[in-house]
Parts: structure tokens; C-alpha cells; sequence
């Protein structure tokens, strides 16, 4: 189970907080200061009335003995010259291929949207075409039509040869 002096980001309880010389519980404070070197970056308790000019408390207390940050890992095994450079090769290697992978499928991306945008051009000439045609055919009906009948609706003219 992790404690608050564990995660740097926790708060700890009030009642875990130690008491002053003034018998205030005292405030949870990050050192910025580059001086004493290697305490950048370390938590101290501090009185919360330190800064008082009629106060004369000055009670601090470490809550850190490194800063948090610059822990660092021992690592299992050290590795030779020739290992290192081998790992490095193989996530070379391994980028590349990602790399090409992202492009190819970018360019596959691509090329569907260009067939998209082909497919919707042609749908519209498709239709465009559809509506000249049946254009067409209306007018044809309608020039038929006029062309069958002479206006006089059933008044035939027929000529009489006398002899």
C-alpha cells in the first residue's frame, strides 16, 4: 500500500502532519531554492507562520531526503557496445516499417477518397443524363402529337373532283 510520501502529488492527513515549536500543525512545502545542493525539488514541513515578522518559529522538517524525481533505476543487466547498437538498429528498423505502414495507408486513404469523389461526379452526369433523355422524349411526344392532328379537330377538308 502506497503512503502520501510515496506519490509526490499526494497531501498527507492533517493529523500526520507534525506540530511547530508554536504548536501549529505545519504546512507541506516543495524546496526551489538551487541551495542546499541536491534539495531542489525535496518536500519539507515548514511552520505556517515562518514568514512572520512577530514570529520567531523556525521549524522545518524534511520530508524527502533526495527529490523525487532524480531517483533513478539501477538497471539489471549492463549492456555491451554491440547490444546497444543492435537495440537501436532494431527500433530503426521498427520505425521505418511503421513509417511505411502510416504512409501506405494514408495513401490508401487517398485514393478512396479520390474514387469517392469519381463515384459522386459520375452519379451526377448519370443523373444529368437521365433528365436530358426524358427531355428528349417529351419533346418527341409533345411534336408528335401536334403533327397528328390538324387543329380543326375532326373538320376534314375533303376535296370533290367533278367530272
Amino acid at each position: 500500500m502506497s503512503t502520501w510520501r510515496d506519490d509526490r502529488n499526494a497531501i498527507p492527513p492533517w493529523n500526520e502532519r507534525p506540530k511547530c515549536h508554536c504548536r501549529f500543525r505545519t504546512w507541506l512545502q516543495v524546496w526551489d531554492e538551487p541551495l542546499p545542493q541536491g534539495k531542489k525539488g525535496c518536500r519539507f514541513f515548514k511552520c505556517p507562520d515562518i514568514d512572520d515578522d512577530f514570529k520567531a518559529c523556525t521549524f522545518m522538517q524534511w520530508v524527502d531526503t533526495r527529490p523525487l524525481g532524480a531517483v533513478w533505476l539501477i538497471p539489471k543487466q549492463v549492456e555491451n557496445k554491440s547490444q546497444y547498437y543492435a537495440r537501436l538498429t532494431q527500433a530503426r528498423e521498427e520505425a521505418r516499417l511503421a513509417r511505411e505502414e502510416h504512409e501506405r495507408q494514408v495513401r490508401q486513404q487517398q485514393i478512396r477518397a479520390a474514387l469517392k469523389i469519381q463515384e459522386e461526379q459520375f452519379q451526377a452526369r448519370e443523373a444529368d443524363l437521365k433528365r436530358e433523355e426524358e427531355k428528349q422524349k417529351h419533346r418527341y411526344k409533345e411534336a408528335g402529337q401536334s403533327s397528328t392532328t390538324d387543329g380543326r379537330k375532326g373538320k376534314e377538308k375533303f376535296l370533290r373532283f367533278t367530272q
